[in-house]
């Protein structure tokens, strides 16, 4: 019962600090949490700034939930246009409210980032801008994706209950 014990703390430690919390510094030097419903409420703005997207056909733009609708003929106007550069504005603004920001597609900052530098790339993968299919096809690579965290924080919890279901038949015994 001991063994299972220290795992079980061991993981709810690992979880405990793997969590993200949004933290400000406020006027008096100390910290604010923020509400994450007003982060993703400020991110969304990024969308209508018209600051960001001011040459960039509206129908290439970078919609909210996270598609690039961008056809294979439009690849090098958009990729030696305007439209790449303010794409990377919009997510520059949108990372620098809410890092962690998902779109409704569940693609992270990182996921559009990948999926642009693959389809203005001189590879096989050029002009090809659908970052669902994109991120599905990536899936099984864990390195540099949004989802890395979660993925381990998961795999921690599986292996303590797994250990944990292990440990307890020797614990009957002993």
């Amino acid at each position: 019962m001991d063994q299972s014990f220290k795992i079980i703390h061991l993981l709810l430690i690992v979880i405990l600090l793997s969590a993200p919390l949004n933290c400000k510094s406020d006027d008096d030097g100390g910290l604010q949490i923020e509400n994450p419903a007003q982060l993703i409420e400020k991110a969304l703005l990024c969308f209508s700034n018209k600051y960001i997207y001011s040459s960039c056909e509206e129908s290439y733009r970078l919609t909210q939930s996270g598609k690039l609708n961008v056809p294979y003929a439009a690849t090098d106007l958009y990729c030696n246009g305007p439209c790449l550069e303010e794409t990377h504005l919009l997510l520059n603004c949108i990372e620098n409210i809410f890092s962690k920001f998902l779109f409704f597609n569940k693609a992270g900052i990182w996921d559009i980032r990948r999926t642009l530098t693959a389809a203005c790339s001189d590879t096989s993968e050029r002009g090809y801008f659908n970052v669902a299919e994109h991120m599905e096809s990536k899936a099984f690579r864990i390195a540099g994706s949004t989802n890395t965290a979660h993925v381990v924080m998961y795999k921690l919890v599986f292996l303590g209950f797994y250990f944990s279901a292990l440990m307890r038949p020797l614990i009957v015994f002993i």
